[in-house]
């Protein structure tokens, strides 16, 4: 059992799971998409996902009219396969109008992969440079952005399989390994190995 209620699925429980912070390995594009099948894919993946680990989800079709976290990735997916192809202003404006529609506001240009969940959504916040990688959960309230210090990447990195809880901030150009959780409301300014869990303000680990 992963230390979150696996959220990947069992046939995916490798060793490439469990990286270090030298690895560039966080899986944020698996599905390529860059490519519209491979945004299609994403989006079904998501679905899937909130289906079978929210026990308050009835089925698919709950979570696609109720489920705003999941609305805001989907629109999220189309934005940003329209934000790769270079086309202006049409990817910001359906950013706003996910904003707006959910409470829940994401960066075109943010990279998110497969299986992501956005439990009650409203308030979280992910900025441009952001990477969220597979199978993350993030909760209402959390924010993704920068210190206002940096250029480039600004945004911080999440691995695979990593919770964050409730109004947590993680601000910067820094990385989230596998298989972390962070608590509700702490704030994280650097670096975080994999497997464990970090709190407060700022960040401590409390548990490897």
């Amino acid at each position: 059992m992963s230390l979150t209620g696996e959220l990947i699925p069992d046939g995916t429980k490798t060793k490439e799971n469990l990286i270090s912070l030298e690895s560039e390995d966080y899986s944020y594009l698996s599905l390529s998409q860059n490519k519209f099948s491979g945004c299609l894919k994403a989006i079904v993946t998501d679905l899937q996902i909130i289906v079978k680990r929210d026990p308050a989800a009835q089925n698919w079709l709950e979570v696609l009219l109720c489920y705003p976290g999941f609305q805001a990735l989907l629109f999220h997916r189309v934005a940003h396969w329209l934000y790769r192809l270079e086309i202006p202003l049409i990817p910001r404006l359906i950013s706003y109008w996910s904003r707006f529609l959910t409470g829940i506001e994401i960066h075109p240009g943010a990279q998110i992969g497969k299986g992501v969940f956005i439990d009650h959504g409203i308030g979280v916040v992910i900025g441009e440079t952001a990477k969220v990688g597979d199978y993350v959960l993030l909760y209402q309230g959390v924010t993704l952005g920068g210190t206002g210090k940096e250029i480039g990447q600004r945004h911080p990195t999440l691995g695979r399989n990593v919770i964050v809880g409730a109004g947590a901030k993680i601000l910067g150009n820094i990385k989230i390994a596998n298989n972390v959780r962070v608590g509700a409301n702490a704030v994280i300014l650097r670096d975080v190995v994999a497997n464990c869990t970090v709190v407060g303000v700022p960040g401590r680990v409390v548990n490897r």
